[in-house]
């Protein structure tokens, strides 16, 4: 398979779950967001939040009326993906500096079921990647956890 700058790989798990013993689990990731908080740093003019969330999230989140826990979830994701992709390097440098959040989105099936879609540098640096993500929310916070495997 070709990836390039623009490749987009979707992430999806098979029609049943299937382990191998070749599969090994590379990294994994957790964030919890204070959701109030959260808010706050939203409507905050000029905050590093202005651009992270792609056109499907804002939509997503849109569809949802918009509020302040729907977003926190996807932040949570986009940080648990990236803690899962850095423990993966552990003893080596980062790959990519803060652009790696507009490059992970959170999309949901049919039934609200979510997913990670992968963008751009992303995608090719985890080509070969399996990433879950399960994502919940309670009250004022926001959680999402992120296991980042080997396909094969």
């Amino acid at each position: 398979m070709s990836v390039t700058a623009d490749s987009v790989i979707e992430v999806a798990a098979p029609a049943a779950l299937e382990v191998t013993s070749d599969a090994r689990i590379l990294g994994v990731g957790v964030d919890l967001v204070h959701v109030p908080t959260f808010a706050e740093q939203l409507n905050v003019p000029g905050s590093r939040f202005t651009g992270v969330f792609t056109p499907g999230e804002r939509s997503d989140v849109a569809e949802r009326g918009g509020d302040a826990r729907h977003w926190a979830v996807r932040w949570a994701a986009k940080e648990a993906v990236v803690k899962a992709w850095s423990a993966s390097l552990f003893g080596q440098p980062a790959v990519m500096g803060d652009e790696v959040f507009g490059l992970i989105e959170t999309v949901t099936d049919a039934w609200g079921r979510p997913r990670v879609r992968l963008h751009g540098e992303v995608a090719q640096h985890l080509a070969g990647c399996l990433v879950e993500v399960s994502l919940s929310h309670d009250g004022d916070h926001a959680i999402a956890y992120a296991i980042l495997a080997s396909a094969s």
